[in-house]
């Protein structure tokens, strides 16, 4: 039994005659009632009484006709489905991204929810070192990152700029200050999100090298509890501004630069180069180039992308 065969039937069954279901099909009628002699085969049965003049059909055409009906609304359906995905008017985008990238991406999400609101945007925690790889294999559509992946397999479009800063209450010693040494940092009473991370690893490297104190006396899981640990006065913290701007905008906390660590971070939505991107996922890349001022990924000769501005991975 083929589709085709079944949509034939339908038609004549709707018509009430074969002459009418061949012009509205665009077919002959021979090739109508061939359509109709093979459904017969196939099932065993009768299907259209010949002896009556309108069409009649049997018990076995009327079972036929219940079900083809619903396979025809399924496939009418299907068409619709596939049609709204192409036109990114339903569908999901997974995206991967720890706990300091979350507040890089939304922004984004905002600016493709107004575009396309009835996508559905998954954002998953996935730690910054198997960003790449969970990307290859497929099990997120695009990761946040703060550094280029050496991947060739892998774009990335920059969607933000970042820094860290010493984040203290209002009423700390530091709070008047414009910015404080790694080594005064180290000094006070440090609060330090326990998430292994490039950059967690990249300060305690710096402080590694030269051989400064690093006073962690609180370590927590989330950038959430961090910061408020710091508002309670347990201590304080370094971490990426953009995770704390509500709470500096309320003068909750201060932000502080620290000049070894004013290198500005390029925050990227990271991809794969093939095209087997799903309809949902391109828009939400498109709509983060477009935000990084309309420009595409640049690919160098190796495959690898370039780099728009010069900027050292963190």
């Amino acid at each position: 039994m083929t589709f085709e065969d079944l949509r034939v039937f339908c038609t004549v069954a709707a018509e009430r005659s074969f002459s009418r279901a061949a012009r509205k099909l665009r077919r002959t009628q021979p090739a109508v009632s061939q359509a109709i002699r093979r459904l017969e085969q196939t099932v065993g049965e009768r299907l259209i009484d010949r002896s009556s003049r309108d069409g009649t059909l049997t018990d076995a055409g009327q079972l036929l006709l219940e079900y083809g009906g619903r396979l025809m609304h399924l496939a009418e359906e299907a068409t619709q489905a596939v049609g709204a995905l192409r036109e990114v008017r339903r569908g999901r985008v997974l995206v991967g991204a720890n706990d300091g990238a979350v507040y890089s991406v939304l922004p984004l999400v905002s600016a493709f929810r107004k575009r396309h609101p009835d996508v559905i945007i998954d954002v998953r925690r996935v730690p910054s070192r198997q960003m790449a790889q969970e990307i290859l294999l497929r099990s997120i559509d695009v990761g946040v990152l703060t550094f280029k992946p050496p991947e060739r397999e892998l774009q990335s479009v920059v969607i933000g700029m970042d820094e860290l800063v010493v984040l203290v209450r209002p009423d700390h010693e530091l709070a008047g200050q414009t910015q404080v040494t790694l080594e005064t940092f180290g000094q006070q009473t440090v609060v330090a999100h326990n998430d292994p991370s490039p950059t967690r690893d990249q300060v305690l490297r710096l402080y590694e090298q030269r051989h400064a104190p690093l006073n962690i006396r609180l370590s927590l899981s989330s950038l959430d509890g961090v910061k408020r640990a710091v508002s309670m006065g347990l201590g304080v913290a370094l971490l990426p501004r953009r995770c704390a701007l509500d709470e500096l905008e309320r003068g909750e906390l201060i932000a502080i630069r620290v000049p070894e660590l004013r290198t500005p971070r390029q925050v990227r939505l990271v991809a794969r180069q093939d095209a087997a991107l799903s309809h949902a996922a391109r828009a939400f890349l498109e709509t983060a180039r477009q935000a990084s001022g309309g420009e595409p990924p640049v690919v160098d000769r190796s495959g690898r992308q370039a780099e728009r501005r010069s900027q050292p991975e963190t």
